[in-house]
């Protein structure tokens, strides 16, 4: 029985798409980790090709399939591969895929020294098309307080649960860690799971005694990133959901890759 080929017909419309593929793949992954080597961790993949005006649609089968050639324990270090094979098989000029995935940290209170597990939301982009592009990204949650607030105020501050988005490119490895720690310490305060009442005054101090801005966390930051040899490119941002207003403040610096 012959079984048609609806995808690999030709389409008339003229219209080449940009990115074509599956979104939200849940699969297993294995990540570098600083203090312990490695790191198992479950990912949402995008994966994407281009796809030329003459073809009505791409072979979605294949891209779980090539993806099932890459371990789990394979998949990062082999994203340039992967992309090749995927060019490969479906005839495409450029490849895509995004990586989303939580990255577990073990920290300990800062007074208590109790400790902690923190997740932190990080991602790989990368890219084929006529050279291969990685983008590695943390969004790392913090305190900020706000210097105006503290400055105009008889007693007290307002401040806000925040996130900072850190993504670079990079000529020598980066670790996720120093992408994180690099986020926290332009914060106001660094955020904790356990938090005993001498950890809390602590924090509380801290960031009172450290009011931030996103301007200021955002400019620091890139401050930061360019006087680090290893970074060729990188996006920033800051946003407070903030406690005294029904919208957030934002603020973004990006570099494009050099």
């Amino acid at each position: 029985m012959t079984i048609p080929d609806i995808q690999s017909t030709t389409d008339t419309r003229m219209v080449a798409i940009d990115k074509v593929g599956v979104k939200g793949l849940r699969y297993p992954i294995v990540v570098e980790d600083r203090a312990n080597g490695i790191q198992h961790t479950v990912a949402d993949l995008n994966i994407y090709v281009d796809l030329p005006h003459h073809m009505r649609g791409t072979h979605m089968s294949r891209f779980v399939e090539i993806l099932h050639h890459y371990h789990q324990e394979a998949l990062i270090g082999n994203l340039e591969s992967f992309l090749i094979e995927l060019k490969q098989s479906l005839k495409a000029e450029a490849a895509y895929i995004d990586i989303f995935f939580p990255y577990f940290l073990t920290k300990n209170a800062p007074v208590s020294g109790i400790p902690s597990v923190l997740a932190y939301d990080c991602v790989f982009s990368a890219s084929l098309k006529d050279s291969f592009d990685l983008l590695i990204g943390v969004i790392v949650p913090v305190t900020s307080l706000c210097p105006c607030s503290k400055e105009i105020s008889v007693a007290g501050a307002h401040n806000q649960r925040s996130k900072i988005t850190i993504k670079v490119n990079y000529k020598e490895f980066v670790w996720l860690e120093e992408l994180i720690e690099l986020a926290e310490a332009t914060a106001s305060c660094e955020i904790y799971s356990i938090l005993k009442r001498v950890d809390e005054k602590y924090v509380t101090e801290k960031a009172y005694d450290n009011p931030k801005f996103v301007e200021d966390i955002v400019r620091e930051i890139t401050l930061r990133l360019q006087s680090d040899p290893r970074i060729t490119g990188f996006y920033v941002e800051s946003e407070n959901a903030e406690s005294i207003h029904l919208h957030n403040a934002y603020a973004m610096i990006s570099r494009p890759r050099q």
